[in-house]
């Protein structure tokens, strides 16, 4: 069993701490004032050995149609095969944990959206340690300073709505105003037990405003569906108007076609969460897993990532064209030992007001 002892918020591990929340709109919010530090020494990935194994399998919970695109983009690379397994962050975390306990590693790389849960499993010494190329240029609160994880991508999570649907003297500016009645049946939302950038979102929105507040939501008939896809969906047909506590990434997919989409970015703040990702322990293809991992953090896929919509984990890398940078955007605080210590009962609680 590794055992770990938990830094200050400066040195890593999506650590909030109380005095620090008035940086949250600093120049990069992981920063929260601190400096990158100094280069740190990369880990090298064997690709003769790589390419010997032929294959590497990736648990994921990026959008499926930019998962595909990165795994057929290191295939033509490196000529190592991708085998995808993508869900919803939930999922691939229930599935990977289920193996784990069978004593089964089927998983090279994991990639999901629950930093709690990677912060758990880093201590259960089920990641190989490994800084790839340009891990430096990763903040550290978005990464373990030894290197068992680190983000591979950020979300948003906010609001966007149908501009057709929701005047524009209604649009919501606050969570707390979802609770209206003039939302009724207009709102949809992903289920954290499939999602698991929901998981914070939930959790803090319950710590926050008390588990009264999904309780009128409920109320107000907002639609529970799996995953962010899903969110998109609905909003994309015209089925909900609304999505809450959404990935803001989608929004620009579920404005293709003509549609008119909005994304708001509600003034008492929304989220910006980490994609955590690592190399697993004892897998089948430990060599192809870390030249898999150092290809995610690598300019090729960090540059692409923002013409998908979605934010880069690198601070070298501008955001997605057409959406606000990072320092413009108001970010609510996770307080992540608060996510860990309740991530089981979050999930519980919320399906039982939502069922």
């Amino acid at each position: 069993m590794m055992t770990r002892t938990r830094l200050p918020l400066c040195r890593g591990g999506f650590e909030t701490r109380p005095r620090m929340l008035n940086l949250v709109r600093s120049i990069f919010i992981f920063a929260l004032g601190c400096a990158a530090g100094p280069a740190l020494a990369a880990d090298a990935a064997d690709m003769e050995a790589a390419k010997k194994e032929g294959k590497v399998v990736w648990y994921t919970s990026v959008p499926v149609e930019t998962a595909q695109k990165l795994a057929n983009l290191f295939q033509e690379k490196s000529g190592i095969a991708v085998e995808l397994f993508r869900s919803g962050g939930s999922n691939i975390l229930r599935r990977f944990q289920q193996e784990a306990q069978g004593g089964k590693a089927f998983a090279d790389v994991l990639t999901h959206s629950e930093p709690a849960a990677a912060r758990v499993m880093a201590r259960k010494g089920m990641f190989v340690a490994f800084k790839p190329a340009d891990f430096d240029r990763v903040p550290n609160e978005a990464k373990d300073p030894d290197g068992y994880y680190v983000a591979q991508r950020l979300n948003v999570m906010a609001f966007y709505l149908r501009d057709d649907k929701v005047a524009a003297t209604d649009r919501p500016k606050a969570w707390t105003e979802l609770t209206g009645a003039k939302y009724t049946g207009k709102m949809v939302m992903a289920d954290p037990s499939f999602s698991s950038l929901l998981v914070a979102v939930v959790g803090m929105l319950a710590k926050d405003y008390g588990w009264d507040y999904f309780e009128k939501l409920r109320k107000n008939d907002i639609l529970l569906v799996q995953g962010n896809q899903q969110v998109s969906d609905m909003v994309k047909r015209g089925e909900r108007a609304v999505a809450v506590g959404a990935d803001a990434a989608y929004a620009a997919e579920a404005g293709k076609g003509g549609v008119a989409i909005s994304t708001l970015y509600p003034q008492d703040g929304a989220f910006l969460i980490p994609s955590p990702t690592a190399v697993v322990k004892g897998s089948p293809h430990p060599n192809a897993a870390k030249a898999f991992q150092e290809f995610l953090l690598g300019r090729d896929v960090q540059e692409l990532l923002p013409r998908e919509h979605i934010y880069s984990a690198r601070t070298d890398v501008a955001g997605p064209e057409g959406n606000p940078p990072l320092d413009a955007i108001k970010l609510r605080p996770v307080d992540y030992d608060y996510i860990e210590a309740e991530s089981a009962r979050i999930k519980r609680r919320f399906g039982e007001i939502m069922q």
